[in-house]
Order: C-alpha cells, then structure tokens, then sequence
C-alpha cells in the first residue's frame, strides 16, 4: 500500500538528489558544468506541476547531455499509460522520475539512456495504484565486448539482491522493447528495462529502483573514460550519424515515455532533449563485409548473453 503524500515526498527527494550527483559527475567528466533550467506548468495547463532540466550542448565530450527530472500531475492518465491496465483508464495521475541521455562527440564512445520513474493513478474513494519503471540501456556504434560486458555487470548486479530472476527478466523485456520493429533490428546492446513494476510492494520496489539509478554512473563512466580519447575521422562521424538516425526513429515511433509525454501534453522541450544533435539517413545503405561498421550488426545488435 502506498501513502502517496509521504511516499512521494520520499521518492521525489532520491530522484532530485539522483540528478544532482549524475549532473555534478557528468559535468566534472566533460569540463563543462550542465545548465539548470527549472520549469512549471502554467496555471489552466492539462498538466500540473514542474521540474527541472540539466542540460549541456557542445560540451568537451559531449555532444549534447540531458537529465530531467519531472513531477507533473493530470486528471486522466493519457492512453499510453492505461494501454496494459485499461480498469485505471480515467483516474487521475501523478508521474514523477528522471530521465537522461548522453551523446558523445566520440563515434567510439556510446549513446546511453537511463530513467528511473513512478507512477501513482488515483481516483477519489479508492486507494492510490502505484506502479515503478526504468532501466538503463547502452547504444554503441562500434561495438567493444569488454564494453557491453561491464554494463550488463553492473546492471545484473544492481538487481540482484532483490531476486535472481530480475536480471533475466529485465535483460529480455529491454531486448524486447528497444528494438525497431519497421527495421527488424534492435536498437544498441540492451541492458535492463521493466515497467509496471509493485509486486514486491512500495518499500521493496523503490529500493531495487534505487539501486538501478544509483549503479548508473559506474555503469557508463568507466566506459567512456577508456574510449575517449580514441581517434576518429570523418568516416567514423557520418557513420555515427546514420545510426543515429535508428535512435531517433525508435523514441518517436515506439517509445512509451515519448508517448506518455506527449499524450498528456508534457513539456516538449524536455521530452525531446533525448533526441541526438544530428542524425542522417541513406537509402538502402549496407557497410561493407568485415568492416566495424559491419560487425556492429552481426556481432552486437543480435541479443546476446553479456553477463
């Protein structure tokens, strides 16, 4: 059972203090600090509420680094939230959560995308339903093992004293749910991914949610600190573009918080600060055998077991 005033509050602290410590690392990392720009809905708005954004652009490192964090209430959840629990359909919402993603300059470096959420649906004279979300997924251009290796690690281990079963679990639904259907191809290396997520009841559940946004920075970092400062040329950047462009074709076709921000006449600026600086697309383009360019699709995309 969720006391939604106390326990928000509760959550809603982690997650402001979540996005300090990753902006204040990231910034450290880059060189540059991230910019903070606070937000609130105005009055007569379908959404009530604010946040806040940190965002930097054209960084030492990276190219553009988003980390929201929302708060935002509604009088009926948006259809992309009640699509699997369709008896909530109607009620009253309140969403909270972060959200980042990070793209580097370097085509050697990978895109990676993190959130961690909660979502209580309230309706008067009945007790509040609450559900958690996240995951955290990485997204290479060139593929390293050793790479892929650590971040599955790290998310296997932050699940696992809260179950043997989560990181298998949450490893196939990422699979699952980062993958381009119209492309029949996934979107990176995948990581954990879960939604609808109370069965083990409020405390029990934030908890194993807090330990997947707390693992974040060991599981990125390490990662870029190794492959920053690998050399690239033009070639390298057009092909990180093209890829790009898979990236931008999955959060505006298939992904639900895209969706979910959108429906419920979120805040667009800061739903769509995930979308990379720049992206291409060529018509029936395919790389060259051997190359690796190539063994990103045969060695990396296909799922495969990392940890």
């Amino acid at each position: 059972m969720i006391d939604s005033t106390h326990d928000s509050a509760t959550v809603r602290a982690w997650l402001q203090g979540l996005q300090t410590r990753i902006a204040d690392a990231l910034g450290a990392f880059d060189g540059t600090p991230l910019a903070t720009d606070e937000w609130q809905r105005a009055p007569g708005e379908k959404l009530r509420g604010g946040g806040c954004t940190r965002i930097l652009e054209n960084g030492g490192f990276f190219e553009r680094a988003g980390i929201g964090f929302s708060d935002v209430a509604g009088d009926a959840l948006p259809p992309s939230a009640s699509a699997v629990r369709p008896q909530l359909a109607g009620r009253g919402f309140e969403a909270m959560g972060v959200s980042l993603v990070l793209h580097p300059r370097n085509p050697y470096c990978p895109t990676v995308h993190m959130n961690v959420r909660l979502l209580v649906a309230t309706k008067a004279g009945e007790p509040p339903v609450f559900w958690f979300g996240g995951g955290m997924d990485l997204t290479p251009y060139y593929g390293f093992e050793d790479d892929a290796r650590h971040f599955h690690r790290v998310c296997r281990d932050a699940l696992a004293p809260y179950g043997d079963d989560l990181y298998p679990r949450f490893k196939r639904w990422c699979d699952d749910y980062f993958f381009l259907k119209h492309r029949n191809e996934a979107r990176g290396i995948g990581g954990i991914f879960f939604d609808d997520f109370s069965e083990p009841g409020f405390e029990k559940s934030f908890a194993m949610v807090k330990s997947v946004g707390d693992a974040f920075l060991n599981a990125y970092l390490p990662i870029v600190e190794k492959r920053r400062d690998t050399p690239y040329g033009d070639a390298e950047r057009a092909f990180q573009s093209y890829r790009r462009g898979r990236y931008v074709e999955f959060n505006l076709v298939w992904d639900r918080g895209t969706l979910f921000g959108l429906q419920s006449g979120g805040r667009s600026e800061s739903i769509l600060m995930s979308m990379p600086p720049g992206a291409s697309w060529r018509y029936d383009w395919q790389p060259q055998p051997g190359t690796p360019e190539a063994r990103l699709y045969t060695d990396f995309l296909p799922v495969r077991d990392w940890a």
